[in-house]
């Protein structure tokens, strides 16, 4: 299995304007692939302006908020490529796409980074943070796994969040579950956010 980094993407339209969008980003030797679902605004972007900013953040409000319809997150120019990257990022990768692979489900992006900068020193997720990423990652896959998975992965996943979540892994975990209380409910207009 490739190395995924899971990160804040940000990608620009033709008129420039921004799209901010969780993502896994794919390890490729020296570069990064970039597969968004199609049909989907950061595919488009890429389409359009071949170059995306990917933030590292250490608040997992953004990844949660992001996927649940919050995507009103304070961004600030790139430095070298056409677009935008998060203010509070505490570093951040500048993407230029070199070559697309074609794929009727997920295009892949062959990107090389073409800056690379840190913001403030970063001390890593603890429990509750990584618990939030896995949240959103399965949030997002509801409609594609068992409901008995789901269940596992939330009572386990729970575990982390009980024992060390404070106020933000809190806020964000609570927008997730929203998401998928929604999805179970039926409301797939809520659940579908993205």
């Amino acid at each position: 299995m490739p190395r995924i980094v899971e990160a804040i993407v940000t990608t620009t339209n033709a008129a420039g304007v921004p799209h901010i969008a969780p993502l896994g980003l794919i390890e490729d030797g020296a570069g990064w692939i970039i597969a968004p679902f199609k049909p989907s605004r950061t595919l488009d972007n890429l389409m359009a302006n071949p170059a995306a900013v990917a933030s590292h953040t250490g608040d997992v409000r953004v990844f949660a908020g992001c996927i649940t319809g919050r995507r009103d997150w304070p961004t600030v120019p790139a430095d070298v490529v056409k677009g935008v990257r998060l203010k509070d990022a505490v570093s951040h990768w500048e993407l230029a796409v070199e070559r697309i692979s074609e794929d009727d489900v997920r295009p892949r992006f062959h990107c090389r980074i073409v800056h690379a900068a840190s913001h403030s020193v970063w001390s890593g997720y603890n429990r509750a943070e990584a618990a939030v990423l896995e949240l959103a990652v399965l949030s997002t896959r509801l409609s594609m796994l068992p409901p008995e998975k789901i269940d596992a992965e939330l009572k386990y996943l729970e575990i982390a969040i009980s024992k060390t979540a404070g106020p933000r892994e809190t806020e964000a975990w609570e927008w997730l579950m929203e998401r998928i209380r929604a999805y179970r409910s039926g409301n797939a207009e809520a659940a579908s956010k993205k």
